[in-house]
């Protein structure tokens, strides 16, 4: 007898010796280094859990790095743990069942897949590791490579399916992949939006269109919000009413988006709103108006100080001034155009170097819209918002000294004052 060699024999032939019967010691003797592999098994995983959780764990917090922490995170090293015990079920099955050639070669199956699954596991948790440590790198704010990770995760799902099922039907992965050949019509509808969002995922990474934290409005869609998400297949999007709107990545090419990107880098943003005028209240401006406005705060410098002629330059900039300023038949509307620019030029949380001008456009059954353009110096919702909240309240308060009048429908009340006084008096 030779235990080190051949166990299953010495067991074997132990019993028999001690006076159990040859088919009953085979059995015996099989159920016994059965267990005795499922104990040293469960004691390997058991001695690898212990090392990783005592020892593997204490040196990564004590490193100065984060990318061991990282790879701690994701249970790279926890993971791997399970090999132990699937290696010694794989090289103790050959002489526990060597009585017993098909279940030997079923034990060997099953946990060769594991280790094919296991090793899928590990492989993807490494990934999204390394994944996890480059998006502490400054270059990650402007690449975002979700899309590509979740491919290649994919990818090593597929190559881990295609090993299982060559050892399950004892078939040669390229035999496996020719046959999937014929497949390509059926594999390419299930993955059609995998396929679509990688090729979109290419172009929005590649000419830098798209990343998590941009400001995107997609009004077909209804998208108005900040990026949260962006996966191989879908970008997730909050609205700023907080709801959550999943759209397709490949939609984002094949339709136009609005990125409010460049806004918020700069810390500019645009004024560009509307003011409509009754064009009935637009007149030339007469010498009551004259000498209105030589009084008014914005306008009183472009005057001498006894308020009797328009200066011809400027005072600051030596500019000549602006020639409607001097024109005998300017308007009341002219005249507040050169006042609203002049109090934009002034005001302090507006862009002087940026485009300033305050025009009408075409008329319309509205009115006549007069437009103000100007770049505010902060790209903050809230200020930006209060800014302009606060320029066009101050618009609309001045408007009536200069003769102007708001456009404005008629209201119930304006409809039946009117019927009131149109209607005959009683006798």
């Amino acid at each position: 007898m030779n235990f080190p060699s051949d166990p299953a024999i010495w067991l074997k032939e132990l019993l028999i010796g001690a006076g159990v019967s040859y088919n009953l010691a085979s059995i015996l003797s099989t159920v016994g280094l059965v267990l005795i592999v499922i104990l040293l098994s469960w004691l390997s995983n058991l001695v690898a859990k212990i090392i990783i959780h005592k020892v593997v764990t204490r040196i990564v917090k004590r490193t100065a790095s984060e990318w061991d922490d990282i790879f701690l995170e994701q249970k790279v090293f926890t993971r791997l743990s399970h090999f132990v015990p699937a290696l010694v079920i794989w090289s103790m099955a050959g002489w526990a069942l060597r009585m017993y050639p098909a279940w030997m070669l079923a034990v060997q199956g099953l946990t060769y897949i594991y280790m094919v699954g296991v090793g899928m596991v590990v492989i993807n948790s490494f990934i999204e590791s390394w994944h996890r440590i480059y998006l502490t790198l400054p270059v990650a704010k402007d690449r975002h490579i979700k899309g590509y990770v979740q491919l290649v995760k994919i990818i090593v799902v597929i190559v881990a399916i295609l090993v299982i099922i060559s050892a399950v039907f004892k078939k040669e992965v390229s035999a496996i992949i020719a046959g999937l050949g014929a497949m390509a019509a059926v594999l390419m509808l299930i993955f059609k939006d995998a396929i679509l969002g990688l090729v979109a995922s290419i172009q929005l990474s590649g000419n830098n269109m798209l990343k998590v934290g941009d400001w995107i409005t997609i009004p077909s869609r209804g998208v108005d919000g900040n990026v949260q998400d962006i996966t191989l297949t879908t970008v997730k999007v909050q609205n700023f009413d907080k709801t959550i709107i999943t759209i397709p990545v490949y939609s984002l090419v094949d339709e136009s988006f609005q990125n409010w990107k460049g806004m918020t880098e700069s810390g500019i943003r645009q004024i560009k709103r509307s003011l409509y005028l009754d064009i009935r209240s637009i007149v030339f401006a007469d010498g009551d108006l004259r000498e209105k406005i030589r009084n008014k705060p914005y306008l009183r410098k472009y005057f001498f100080k006894d308020g009797t002629e328009l200066m011809k330059k400027d005072p600051e900039t030596g500019e000549d001034l602006i020639p409607l300023l001097n024109d005998p038949e300017i308007t009341n509307l002219g005249l507040f155009r050169f006042y609203a620019e002049s109090y934009l030029r002034s005001h302090p949380l507006i862009d002087q170097d940026q485009t300033l001008i305050v025009r009408h456009r075409d008329p319309e059954a509205n009115g006549l819209p007069l437009q103000v353009l100007a770049f505010c110096r902060t790209s903050l919702l809230i200020p930006f918002e209060h800014v302009q909240s606060e320029l066009f309240e101050h618009f609309i308060a001045i408007m009536d000294e200069f003769g102007l009048k708001l456009f404005q429908q008629p209201t119930g009340n304006d409809l039946w004052s009117l019927s009131n006084q149109n209607k005959p008096a009683d006798n």
